[in-house]
C-alpha cells in the first residue's frame, strides 16, 4: 500500500481516513477537491490533469476520491490501493448535513477560500443534495471498476460500515 485512493459518495468520512492513514503511513495525502478547487467563487483549476499527473507519478501518496471524471482514470491506473467507504444512506447523510451545517454557520473557509452558504444549501450541487442524488451512481461506477479486470493488479477494500473501517485503522 504505497499509492491509494480512498473512494465513496460525499460524506462517507474519505478525507477523513486519508488523514489518518497518511499520519499512520507517513504517505503524503492530497485533497483531491483541494486540487480541484483552486480559486474564489469555486474556480476549477484548470490545470488539473497535469498537477494530478505529477502527484500520481510519485511512488507514494494517498488520494481522496473517485476522482473528477477529466483525472478519474489515471489515479485508478496508477493506485496500487483502493479503499471503498460503502457506507448506506442513513450514515452518510447524518454526517454530510452536520458537516455542511457545521460549515455554514462558522463560515468555515474551504478550496480556494471559498465558503458554504445558506443560498448554497438551495442548489444541486450542494454537498447534502450530491450525496443524496449520487450514491446510486457513484457506487455502480466503483463496483464496475473494482470488478474491471483492467483495475485486478488493485489491492481492493470495501467498507460497509465505520465500525468496519476504524477496526481496520486500528490493525495497522
Amino acid at each position: 500500500m504505497k499509492r491509494i485512493l480512498v473512494v465513496g459518495v460525499t460524506g462517507a468520512g474519505k478525507s477523513t481516513l486519508a488523514q489518518a492513514l497518511s499520519w499512520r503511513s507517513a504517505l503524503p495525502y492530497h485533497e483531491m477537491d483541494a486540487l480541484y478547487f483552486n480559486g474564489p467563487d469555486w474556480a476549477v483549476n484548470g490545470a488539473l490533469a497535469e498537477d494530478v499527473a505529477i502527484l500520481t507519478a510519485e511512488p507514494c501518496w494517498i488520494i481522496d476520491s473517485l476522482g473528477y471524471p477529466e483525472v478519474r482514470d489515471l489515479l485508478w491506473d496508477r493506485a496500487d490501493t483502493v479503499i471503498w467507504l460503502d457506507y448506506p444512506r442513513r450514515v452518510i447523510m447524518p454526517r454530510v448535513l452536520r458537516r455542511s451545517f457545521r460549515r455554514t454557520v462558522r463560515r468555515e473557509v474551504l478550496f480556494g477560500g471559498n465558503r458554504e452558504t445558506w443560498k448554497g444549501w438551495l442548489s444541486r450541487e450542494h454537498p447534502a443534495w450530491w450525496a443524496w442524488s449520487q450514491q446510486g451512481t457513484r457506487r455502480e461506477e466503483i463496483e464496475r471498476r473494482v470488478r474491471d479486470p483492467r483495475f485486478a493488479p488493485l489491492q481492493s477494500l470495501r467498507f460497509r460500515h465505520p465500525r468496519e473501517t476504524a477496526a481496520w485503522l486500528a490493525s495497522l
